[in-house]
């Protein structure tokens, strides 16, 4: 089977922690002897993984990429689930989805995915054409979360949608000239949040297929947010209305619960 890079501290820890059975070796920088690549190394040979003194050139050549922190391993790609139904058929609760049309930039897929795995996404969605697909750079700037959240290419995402609108989730638009904002609606149900890449915004297609359009407001003289940065602020106002109504109902159950133990 062929190995793919990891590379960093983050995205290397986070498949020391997940699957270190899966990692064929790592290789750190013989110069750094300062305290994290001490914790690093201590951690990687709990795990018993294999490490490689390597040199600073040797290491930018097998990441191809000189940011690689002293920290680069060869992994076997882990198992994917293959479809979005896989992953929506495991979803306990209602689905929370990111969905990204047209974002090349690997950095911006990784910070993306990096949200997505902190406001608890179950997925993250983009069409095959025209989207970054994951590769070293993506999985050092999400720091682990390209280990943890799915990312599914689609052959064609407006189809993918309707198949979501059909599973009774709703698909939830972002554009600048939408009437509603973001903390106008109910984000409490199924939902998939539909990004478009900086710029270029929503393709029309999938604009017309969205349920609803909402926009972030903006109130300084920046018009827009780098996409990774809207798609924090919509996932984690999602999770806010979250566990707010959680709380809600939480308490509505105690409270009930006193009432039967008065009665």
């Amino acid at each position: 089977m062929s190995t793919k890079i990891l590379f960093g501290f983050h995205a290397v820890t986070v498949r020391l922690k997940t699957a270190p059975a899966s990692i064929s070796e790592i290789h750190v920088d013989s110069t750094r002897r300062d305290a994290r690549m001490r914790q690093f190394v201590q951690r990687a040979q709990d795990a018993g993984a294999k490490l490689v003194d390597s040199d600073g050139e040797r290491l930018a050549q097998m990441a191809g990429n000189p940011r690689h922190q002293g920290v680069v391993a060869r992994v076997q790609p882990l198992p994917l689930r293959h479809s979005l139904d896989d992953v929506l058929d495991t979803v306990h609760g209602a689905p929370l989805l990111l969905v990204l049309d047209g974002v090349t930039d690997p950095h911006n897929l990784g910070a993306c995915l990096r949200v997505a795995d902190g406001a608890g996404a179950h997925a993250v969605v983009a069409p095959k054409d025209h989207a970054v697909g994951l590769n070293a750079t993506v999985a050092k700037v999400a720091s682990g979360a390209a280990e943890t959240v799915p990312y599914l290419m689609v052959t064609n995402l407006a189809r993918t949608l309707a198949e979501l609108k059909e599973r009774d989730i709703r698909i939830i638009g972002t554009t600048e000239d939408a009437e509603q904002t973001l903390y106008d609606i109910d984000l409490r149900g199924p939902v998939a949040l539909v990004l478009g890449a900086e710029g270029a915004g929503l393709r029309q297609l999938t604009r017309k297929t969205c349920d609803t359009l909402v926009r972030i407001p903006m109130q300084g003289a920046v018009e827009s947010l780098n996409v990774s940065v809207a798609a924090g602020v919509c996932l984690f106002e999602a999770l806010r209305q979250r566990q707010v109504g959680a709380a809600g109902a939480a308490d509505v159950t105690g409270a009930a619960g006193a009432a039967i133990a008065t009665a």
